[in-house]
C-alpha cells in the first residue's frame, strides 16, 4: 500500500504563470511595544481587476497559540501600519470611500471602523507617532504655490454641494493636465519609476493626535523645493531627525546629511547634524535619547561599498562605524530597549539575516538566519522580534522570535504549496578563473530522472551590486515555473556581487562585462559536467544590468540555444543621458561624464559588438522604465533588424523599470510565458552549436 504522502505527492502539479493570481505574500511586519501583536500587511491579486490588493493583517502572541485574523478588510490599498506608543491604536495610509489621495486613518486594536485624521489635497504619507502618543508626523507633497497660500492662511472652504465639489475637481485637474502640456522642466532628475516629477516636493507636518469624533490641524515643519522623506522622533518628542541634500537642486540623492527640525518651533528651518565624505539615511534615535544610530555610505567611488551602520552623539559629535568588521551592505537597523545595541538586518553568502551588535564595539553576534531571506523586521520593547522572510520552498512568511525561539505565523500559500511541486535549490560553487570562490545554485527539473539530459536556463541578477540566495523571493515563480516547464536552472553571485564584502562588489568598477561573464560561464560549465544538462539546449536571460550582461555574453559567446533581455542598458554612453541615475555611469565606471571618456564608455558597451550577436534575441522592455529607457532597446533592436538576425522586441505599455516584481499581474503573467514559450522553441529541439 503506498503511504499517504506517496499518494499527496502523486497528484500534484507543476506550477504556472497564472498562478501568480493566487499567490499571496506579506509584508511590513510591526510589532507592538509590549510585544503582544504583530500588525503587518497581506498582498493578493485580483485578476478580473488586474491589480493587487493589500489588507492589513494582525497576529495576537497573547495567548498559548498565535490567533491571526483579517483587521482591515474591503477592496483597498492599506498599507503602512504602526502603532501608537501604548499599543492600543494603528494609523495607517489608505485610499478609501473615494477619496482622490491615501489619507492618514487611526483604529483601535478592538477594531471598529477607521476613521481619517488628514484630508491633505495631495494626500498624506508615513505616519510617526511621537514617543508620548500625543501626536503624528507624516509626510505631504506640495508646491511652492501650496506652501505660500497654507503660509498665508488662505484655505478654500469646503463645498456646499455635490456639485460645486465636482467643479472643483474639473478645475484642479485641468490645471494639472495643462502643467504637462508642455512641460516646463527644472528638476533633475526630471523623472522616475513611471512617471515625471511635478512641480511638488515632500514635506514633514505635524498634527496633535485626534480623539475620537474630535479634529486637529496639521502644522508643516519644513519648505522649500527639496524633498523631505525620512521622519524620526527624539524620545523627549522636542525635535524631529530628517535627511537632506547639501545640493537639492543639482545633485538631491546624493551629499545627504542628518538634519533637526523643532518639532514646536514656528520657524521652518533645520538645523545639520552630520557633516562628512557620507550618504546618511535611515536614522534611529536611541531610546535613552543619547544616540543617532544610521547607515552610511561613502558619496564618492563604487557602489559596490559596503553601507555600515554608525552611531553618533545625539548632541553632536564624530560618527562612529559598528559594522566594520562585518563587511556587508546593512539594510535596516533598530535600537535595543535599553539603548546598549542595535539589530540590523544584511545579505550574507545568499541568505539575508539578522544580526546584533553593541554599541561598544566588537563583533555582529547572527540572531537569525538559516537558509532564507528576511525582508523586513521590527523589535519590541522585550526585544520580541517579528520578521518576513522567505525561504526555498516558501515564498513569503510572517515570523516572531521570542525567549530564544521562533514561530512561523502565517501559511497563506498552504493551498498553493500542496497542490504544486516544489524545485529544491542544490547549491553549486565553483572557483574562477583567478582562484576566487563563487557561489551558485541550481534546481532541477520537476520529474527529474538520473541519466536523463535536460535545457538549462541560465539566470543572471542586476544591480549589479545585488545578491541573489536560494530563497530570493522575487525570483521564486520564475524560477519554479523554468523548473516546472523541464528546465535545470541555474544562478549565481559573479564578481561584482553585494554579500561577500567591498572588494569582491567593487572589483568590477570600469569593467562591468569581461570577468563577470568569465564567472558565469564557469559557473555553467560547472553545472553542464554534473551530468544532466544538454549543453546544446541552454537559455540565457537577466534583466537591467543582468540585461546588458544577457547582450554582452551572446555578443562574445555562441554557446547558447537563445537568449532573452529584460529592462537592459545597452549603450553606456546613451544611457548617461537619458536615464534618472546618471551618476551611476559616472561612479560605476569611474569618468567624470561618458562624454569625457567615449573609447573607454563604447568599449563598456554591448552595443559596440552587436555584429557578433548570432543568439536569437528576445527584448523585453517597459515604455515607462526611467531608469533603463526603452530606448536603449530601440537601438539594440534596431541594428540587429538591420544586421537580419533574429530578434523580437517586446514593449509593455505603462510600465517601468519593476514590471517583472510588481507590473500589472496580467503582463506578469504573460512575460512569464512569453519567456518560457521562447525558451521551448529553441530548447525543446536539437541544436548544433555554431
Amino acid at each position: 500500500m503506498p503511504t499517504k504522502s506517496a499518494v499527496k505527492n502523486a497528484v500534484k502539479r507543476p506550477l504556472t504563470a497564472e498562478d501568480l493570481y493566487t499567490l499571496q505574500l506579506v509584508e511590513d511586519p510591526q510589532i507592538s511595544p509590549s510585544g503582544s501583536h504583530v500588525a503587518f500587511v497581506k498582498v493578493t491579486t485580483d485578476k478580473l481587476q488586474n491589480k493587487y490588493k493589500r489588507n492589513i493583517w494582525l497576529a495576537d502572541l497573547t495567548g498559548k497559540a498565535p490567533r491571526v485574523r483579517q483587521f482591515t478588510s474591503g477592496d483597498k490599498l492599506d498599507h503602512s501600519p504602526r502603532w501608537s506608543p501604548d499599543g492600543q491604536t494603528l494609523a495607517f495610509v489608505s485610499a478609501r470611500n473615494d477619496a482622490p489621495r491615501a489619507q492618514i486613518y487611526l483604529i483601535g486594536l478592538s477594531g471598529g471602523e477607521a476613521r481619517p485624521i488628514t484630508s491633505m489635497p495631495n494626500g498624506a504619507a508615513n505616519p510617526v507617532w511621537s514617543p508620548d502618543g500625543k501626536r503624528l508626523a507624516f509626510l505631504s507633497r506640495l508646491n511652492a504655490e501650496e506652501r505660500a497660500n497654507e503660509d498665508s492662511g488662505k484655505e478654500e472652504p469646503p463645498p456646499q454641494t455635490d456639485l460645486e465639489a465636482k467643479h472643483r475637481k474639473e478645475i484642479r485637474e485641468d490645471k494639472e493636465k495643462k502643467k504637462a502640456d508642455p512641460r516646463a522642466i527644472t528638476r533633475f532628475p526630471f523623472r522616475t519609476g513611471t512617471e515625471f516629477f511635478d512641480d511638488r516636493f515632500s514635506h514633514i507636518y505635524v498634527m496633535d493626535a485626534p480623539a475620537e469624533g474630535e479634529t486637529a490641524k496639521p502644522r508643516r515643519l519644513s519648505d522649500g523645493d527639496m524633498n523631505f522623506n525620512e521622519i524620526e522622533w527624539s524620545p523627549d518628542g522636542k525635535s524631529i531627525y530628517s535627511i537632506q541634500s547639501r545640493d537639492p537642486d543639482y545633485d538631491p540623492w546624493h551629499q545627504q546629511d542628518v538634519v533637526r527640525f523643532s518639532s514646536t518651533g514656528k520657524r521652518k528651518s533645520f538645523v545639520w547634524v552630520t557633516k562628512t565624505d557620507r550618504d546618511y539615511f535611515n536614522i534611529k534615535a536611541s531610546p535613552d535619547g543619547k544616540w543617532l544610530a544610521t547607515l552610511r555610505h561613502p558619496r564618492t567611488g563604487s557602489y559596490g561599498q559596503s553601507v555600515h551602520l554608525a552611531i553618533l552623539p545625539a548632541k553632536g559629535g564624530p560618527a562612529r562605524d559598528l559594522t566594520l568588521k562585518l563587511d556587508r551592505q546593512v539594510e535596516a537597523i533598530h535600537w535595543s530597549s535599553d539603548s546598549k545595541s542595535l539589530y540590523l538586518q544584511a545579505g550574507d553568502h545568499g541568505n539575508v539575516e539578522i544580526y546584533r551588535v553593541t554599541i561598544s564595539g566588537g563583533d555582529p553576534v547572527k540572531v537569525i538566519g538559516e537558509r532564507r531571506m528576511v525582508t523586513g523586521f521590527t523589535v519590541s520593547e522585550s526585544e520580541t522580534v517579528a520578521f518576513v522572510a522567505s525561504s526555498p520552498e516558501r515564498p513569503a512568511d510572517v515570523y516572531v522570535r521570542r525567549n530564544r525561539k521562533e514561530e512561523r505565523l502565517t501559511d497563506f500559500n498552504k493551498k498553493l504549496l500542496d497542490e504544486v511541486h516544489v524545485a529544491q535549490a542544490e547549491d553549486v560553487s565553483f572557483t574562477a578563473h583567478d582562484g576566487r570562490p563563487i557561489q551558485g545554485w541550481v534546481l532541477k527539473p520537476i520529474g527529474f530522472k538520473k541519466g536523463k539530459k535536460y535545457p538549462l536556463a541560465v539566470n543572471m541578477h542586476g544591480g549589479p551590486h545585488v545578491m541573489w540566495g536560494p530563497a530570493m523571493p522575487s525570483m521564486w515563480l520564475e524560477w519554479q515555473l523554468h523548473a516546472a516547464r523541464g528546465y535545470a536552472v541555474f544562478y549565481c553571485n559573479p564578481r561584482g556581487s553585494d554579500g561577500y564584502g567591498s572588494e569582491f562588489s567593487s572589483i568590477i568598477t570600469g569593467d562591468w562585462g569581461s570577468d563577470v561573464m568569465r564567472d558565469i560561464l564557469t559557473g555553467v560549465e560547472t553545472v553542464a559536467a554534473l551530468g544532466f544538462v544538454d549543453s546544446k539546449r541552454m537559455a540565457l536571460t537577466g534583466g537591467s544590468y543582468a540585461g546588458y550582461m544577457t547582450a554582452w555574453i551572446v555578443s562574445h559567446d555562441n554557446r547558447f540555444a537563445c537568449a532573452w533581455s529584460q529592462r537592459g542598458l545597452y549603450n553606456v554612453i546613451s544611457m548617461y543621458g537619458v536615464s534618472d541615475i546618471p551618476w551611476f555611469t559616472e561612479r560605476e565606471f569611474d569618468v567624470t561624464m561618458p562624454y569625457d571618456a567615449l573609447d573607454k564608455c563604447w568599449g563598456q558597451s554591448p552595443l559596440a559588438y552587436v555584429r557578433n550577436i548570432k543568439t536569437p534575441l528576445a527584448i523585453e522592455h517597459q515604455e515607462n522604465d526611467y531608469r533603463c529607457p526603452v530606448s536603449e532597446a530601440e537601438q539594440l533592436y534596431t541594428a540587429l533588424k538591420r544586421l537580419k538576425r533574429e530578434v523580437v522586441f517586446y514593449r509593455y505599455p505603462r510600465e517601468g523599470h519593476e514590471m517583472s516584481r510588481s507590473g500589472e499581474p496580467q503582463h506578469r503573467v504573460d512575460r512569464l510565458n512569453r519567456m518560457v514559450g521562447w525558451f521551448d522553441r529553441y530548447c525543446k529541439k536539437k541544436r548544433t552549436v555554431d
